[in-house]
């Protein structure tokens, strides 16, 4: 059944975009450009524009924390 799959990619995809979305608000909240946190994560400014539009495959639970911990954030992970 299609609706079921549909949903379900969906929702992965609403994930990835609402945490790209939360990173850049704190980002520019804080007032620190993509090429600074990219020098904090000792990464470039092209992953952090990847990870911002979610264009990066696939972020892991590490990496969200160090860029929240780059932010000067705090990663809450709920299961539901």
């Amino acid at each position: 059944m299609e609706i079921p799959r549909f949903r379900k990619a969906f929702e992965e995809e609403d994930i990835k975009a609402r945490l790209a979305l939360r990173i850049a608000e704190i980002r520019r909240r804080k007032g620190i450009s993509q090429s600074r946190l990219a020098r904090k994560l000792h990464t470039t400014q092209q992953v952090i524009s990847d990870i911002e539009t979610f264009k990066h495959p696939n972020l892991t639970l590490l990496t969200l924390q160090r860029i929240a911990e780059a932010l000067g954030a705090r990663l809450v992970v709920d299961i539901r």
